[in-house]
């Protein structure tokens, strides 16, 4: 690969949950001597590779993953961590003379490492308990009506997102400046030009692939896995928000208390990733650099890849893989 000081163009594979991102983007990876960086939040954790969606043995034989099962789920890790992390990959993948591959849903992540990420000291644990007891208390549109004071354009964005709400009330307690405000501060400036590509279906098919992973999910082990946890961590309520923040895993844990039927699980769980999914592309459709294609079907993944071979290979042969 040449060597420049230009920045460097990085394929970037985005899109929802279940809409089949890992099996183009390894197909891709196949044709280009390349490799895949993951960009998910969840599948870095060890020990939930069932829950998280993580790229099966057959998969990670075919094509070397990287970011995947690194970490204990005790550990966290933050989208600026990521995104360092993320940067020294790609950068020992290029040394190696591949193509590094950006795959993955999680937004924030991929936004760290190819637009930078505002300098936002960390969380402070006190102040961030502090709060979720107020939000519990006073209710989610209560507070969202306060931040919105202070920091409208971020209010708008939350979309009754606990998590998000809870860090941008912690971020202005401590600081004194909102997370709008911090977020117009790079942390670093970005190294890459990034060539992003979105994958999107339909709404009822992709509910329909949502729900059959689901299933595959439970079938393959999905309650036996969150058991491991239970015995790792000492006791289901011991299980780290690394994983319960996960897609299904409390609901996964409330079956195997009792507290809910398996069928009831996995109403939820389609409930709330059906919400997810949404989310996802509400982020990824306000990033205007995106090109999107609509798949329909599995067979339409042939066409998706070609169409992407012929865009990726005007940048490879600009970096001279």
């Amino acid at each position: 690969m040449k060597q420049s000081t230009e920045l460097i163009n990085l394929p970037v594979i985005v899109g929802p949950t279940a809409v089949g991102k890992t099996a183009v983007a390894v197909r891709i990876a196949e044709m280009f001597n390349g490799e895949i960086v993951s960009a998910d939040s969840r599948q870095v954790y060890r020990g939930i590779e069932i829950g998280s969606g993580a790229p099966s043995q057959k998969e990670l034989e075919r094509v070397p993953h990287h970011l995947v099962g690194m970490l204990d789920p005790s550990e966290r890790l933050s989208a600026g961590e990521f995104a360092l992390m993320a940067m020294d990959v790609i950068k020992d993948i290029q040394k190696r003379g591949k193509l590094p591959i950006l795959a993955g849903g999680s937004g924030l992540y991929v936004r760290a490492l190819v637009d930078g990420l505002s300098p936002i000291p960390p969380s402070n644990e006190d102040v961030r308990q502090e709060i979720m007891a107020e939000v519990s208390k006073r209710g989610m549109q209560e507070m969202i009506s306060e931040l919105a004071k202070i920091d409208p354009k971020y209010a708008e964005k939350i979309d009754n997102n606990k998590k998000r709400l809870v860090r941008a009330v912690e971020v202005w307690r401590t600081t004194g400046r909102t997370i709008s405000d911090w977020h117009r501060e790079p942390d670093y400036n970005s190294q890459y030009n990034p060539v992003m590509f979105g994958l999107a279906r339909q709404r009822q098919e992709l509910i329909d692939r949502i729900e059959r992973r689901i299933n595959i999910m439970i079938d393959a082990g999905w309650k036996g896995e969150v058991e491991n946890l239970s015995e790792h961590f000492g006791g289901y309520d011991k299980i780290p928000v690394t994983v319960t923040e996960g897609l299904g895993y409390r609901e996964i844990i409330s079956f195997l208390k009792g507290d809910i039927t398996l069928f009831g699980a996995k109403e939820q769980i389609l409930i709330s990733t059906r919400q997810f999914a949404k989310r996802q592309m509400t982020w990824f459709r306000a990033d205007k650099r995106i090109k999107w294609l609509e798949l329909s079907g599995d067979e339409a993944e042939d066409g998706w890849v070609s169409w992407l071979q012929e865009e990726l290979q005007i940048i490879v042969n600009q970096d001279s893989f």
